[in-house]
């Protein structure tokens, strides 16, 4: 059978608060941003493996704190000393000699003005390259908190939200299955839904277990 056409349709992100789901696995990281009046000196790092929902957990944190999410580039363009708001800023472990002297000027008017800043991370501070003594201290003495790897529970929600985010409805038989084949992490499910998709539309297939057989055997992991 010939391929068909395939087109690259967008992916809805949803990142909505009842589509993020709670499991052992990020739990406490749900629980300190609940709770962000007890940060020490009102501000915290969230870390955690790539697809781990680190930004979708930071987005229902903003919104019910009444703040907004910004990349780093958002942040050089940001009018610090008229932030009012809560902050969280994504990918902070990619500072710039630029990005740093910002969040520097950031982290000091966020302490001034008592309004919690988080920032978003794979990895802790201690593994940034920060070129700026004073910023560097500063993030030392930041607490934080981790996503830890994922359980078969929040795994399989994972890639729920990721099929249900691309439109594409899959029986919780293949699901199951995928969960106890495939290398245990976030990445890896966002890489196979991926390649499910594309294969799938290519082929003109359902999403079947065959067919999850057949591209977690050709995946390079």
């Amino acid at each position: 059978m010939a391929e068909q056409l395939t087109f690259d349709l967008p992916v809805r992100d949803s990142r909505a608060k009842g589509d993020f789901f709670v499991s052992d696995a990020n739990a406490m990281a749900v629980a300190r941003l609940e709770t962000s009046d007890t940060w020490p000196n009102g501000k915290l790092v969230l870390i955690g493996p790539e697809g781990a929902g680190k930004s979708h957990l930071a987005h229902v944190w903003a919104e019910s704190a009444g703040g907004q999410v910004l990349s780093l580039s958002d942040l050089l363009e940001l009018d610090i000393p008229a932030v009012e708001t809560p902050i969280a800023i994504e990918n902070a472990e990619n500072l710039t000699s630029a990005s740093e002297e910002a969040l520097f000027h950031l982290h000091n008017h966020m302490g001034a003005s008592g309004l919690p800043l988080l920032l978003i991370a794979r990895v802790p501070p201690a593994q940034w390259s920060i070129g700026l003594p004073d910023l560097k201290s500063r993030m030392m003495a930041t607490d934080s908190v981790r996503i830890d790897p994922p359980d078969d529970a929040l795994l399989a929600a994972v890639m729920v939200k990721q099929f249900a985010d691309r439109q594409l409805s899959v029986s919780p038989q293949v699901i199951t299955w995928l969960v106890t084949h495939m290398d245990r992490s976030f990445g890896t499910a966002q890489r196979l839904v991926g390649q499910l998709d594309r294969v799938a539309l290519s082929e003109g297939r359902a999403i079947t277990r065959p067919l999850a057989q057949k591209v977690l055997n050709a995946s390079p992991e």
